[in-house]
């Protein structure tokens, strides 16, 4: 199984910078809708990246248009606040295709809405407490929803328990 994480014109370089460290550590590709609000080549998202850029697969869409014909009959999600659908509750550990891709908004304006009504069935939310907040951060959000899919997945291809080399460190802790 092949996940994807998808984000429709992203403003913030930081979020970016989060979701591809994200992206490196659980073996998620990353997909960037245009335009960005951002140069690639930004402190903040560098920083935010740390050194794990080399590590994460990331592909540039030029448009929404692209990135659709892109996916084709590949599974896709919409993750937004207005989805009838909660995440945990769709089964994200199998497909016919061995692929999925969650579509996250823009962090100002969200998905389009045509895009939404277009395909409603697709669309995910994450519980929360409307009164509040008006929306969650969006690198929060793509790891809830990236570790739930990874969960029905069993972790698979990812280490679950981390055995130190240094013996020594691991009988100070008592493991």
């Amino acid at each position: 199984m092949k996940n994807h994480i998808v984000l429709f014109e992203p403003l913030m370089p930081a979020n970016t910078g989060n979701i591809a460290r994200t992206c490196a550590g659980t073996n998620t590709a990353l997909h960037l809708i245009e335009p960005l609000g951002f140069s690639t080549d930004d402190k903040m998202l560098k920083r935010a990246g740390l050194d794990y850029w080399h590590n994460v697969d990331i592909t540039y869409h030029k448009d929404m248009a692209a990135f659709l014909e892109f996916v084709g009959e590949r599974s896709l999600y919409l993750i937004t606040k207005f989805a009838p659908k909660i995440y945990s509750d769709e089964n994200l550990a199998s497909n016919e295709t061995g692929e999925q891709f969650f579509l996250f908004g823009k962090e100002t304006t969200g998905l389009p809405i045509e895009l939404m009504e277009e395909l409603k069935d697709a669309c995910l939310r994450i519980p929360m407490n409307d009164e509040h907040v008006r929306s969650l951060n969006l690198s929060n959000t793509a790891n809830i929803i990236i570790f739930e899919a990874l969960r029905q997945q069993n972790f698979a291809g990812l280490e679950t328990t981390h055995h130190y080399d240094d013996t020594d460190k691991a009988q100070q802790l008592n493991w």
